[in-house]
């Protein structure tokens, strides 16, 4: 089983293929996976997207927003419950970073997830701030 990590444009993605990787993650449940046309423009706005296919199925997504700069925004980060714990987060993530070497990644961890990230390197950081709309 050969995966295929590459960054792609949004705006090429199928939609259904992308809600369905959401939802069998589970990151679906945190995210407006029933208001399409939301989903659609988060993905089409996104400016840096990787995917992992494997056979030419659609397996994982990194969706961030970067100024290659400084800072990526890794927004989200979901992999298809089949394929999880095998090693394709960690590409997904390292192909992000691939792509803007020089930007620091800052993510907001699901609190199911907060204990995953140390182990790639992260470090808590504890003055994040949300505003909802």
């Amino acid at each position: 089983m050969t995966w295929d990590v590459k960054r792609e444009n949004g705006t090429d993605l199928d939609l259904d293929e992308v809600l369905e990787v959401y939802r069998s993650s589970g990151l679906g449940r945190r995210r407006p996976i029933a208001d399409t046309g939301r989903m659609a423009a988060m993905v089409r706005n996104a400016n840096l997207f990787i995917t992992c296919r494997i056979d030419g199925e659609l397996v994982g997504i990194a969706r961030s927003i970067s100024d290659f700069s400084y800072v990526t925004y890794l927004s989200d980060i979901a992999v298809s419950r089949a394929h999880q714990r095998s090693g394709i987060g960690r590409a997904l993530m390292d192909a992000t970073q691939k792509e803007a070497p020089q930007a620091k990644i800052v993510l907001l961890s699901a609190p199911a997830a907060a204990d995953y990230y140390p182990h790639l390197g992260f470090t808590r950081h504890n003055s994040a701030w949300v505003l909802n709309p």
